[in-house]
């Protein structure tokens, strides 16, 4: 059983408009703090055992200037691996899906015994086809790595018995997922008003969001 009510208050999640290397762009972030030491967090997190344990799949070279893959997802090229030294550690890859390339960054930051990890995630606007934007907005992608912190933290909680990526996808269709994901779209919508978006317009994405993640097309939900 998930307590979604407190893994959705566990995360912060903020959404702002840059120009980066002159290119207009949208940003992404999401932190949460997780009760284990930075090296364990770090470990699941880069190692390929861990990862297909709590997120999906993944083969390639984790390591500086590797490729990976994410079985039936994104690949990329890892453009910098800093492993935890002293209370910090980051690592900053390529996001490359359908045709499409994004920028991931995962920063950790010892916190008092636990752990604060930061993951921000950078497209740029003329990259992301518009129809996806005004439909969905930050929550295309953002319920997704909420989705990721969820499994995280169960991983981390108790490994032996947290849910496989397959046990979450099935469990995403359930009345408690879909409550995580109506939770979580709803979130990214504030995040959005508070970078600028009409509030109208972001509850619109919210639902289509909601609706995208668990097929409910009712309530408002988007239909194509």
């Amino acid at each position: 059983m998930v307590d979604v009510l407190k893994q959705l208050g566990a995360v912060s999640r903020g959404v702002r408009s840059e120009t980066i290397d002159g290119e207009a762009s949208s940003v992404q972030t999401l932190e949460q703090t997780y009760p284990s030491p930075i090296a364990d967090v770090w470990d699941a997190v880069t190692s390929p055992e861990r990862i297909a344990r709590w997120f999906m799949p993944v083969s390639g070279e984790l390591q500086l200037g590797g490729r990976y893959q994410l079985e039936g997802n994104a690949g990329g090229t890892v453009l910098e691996c800093s492993p935890p030294e002293g209370e910090s550690a980051s690592y900053r890859v390529t996001w490359e899906f359908g045709g499409g390339v994004t920028w991931l960054t995962v920063r950790l930051r010892a916190s008092g015994e636990g752990t604060l990890l930061e993951l921000e995630h950078v497209a740029r606007d003329a990259d992301v086809p518009a129809e996806m934007g005004e439909t969905f907005g930050p929550g295309a992608t953002g319920v997704g790595w909420d989705g990721g912190l969820l499994g995280l933290a169960l991983h981390l909680h108790e490994p032996a018995s947290a849910m496989t990526p397959e046990e979450g996808a099935a469990w995403g269709v359930t009345d408690e997922g879909k409550a995580f994901y109506r939770g979580s779209a709803d979130a990214w919508g504030e995040a959005s008003i508070a970078n600028g978006t009409d509030a109208e317009a972001a509850q619109r994405q919210a639902d289509a969001t909601y609706g995208f993640y668990t097929g409910d097309m009712g309530a408002g939900g988007y239909s194509a």
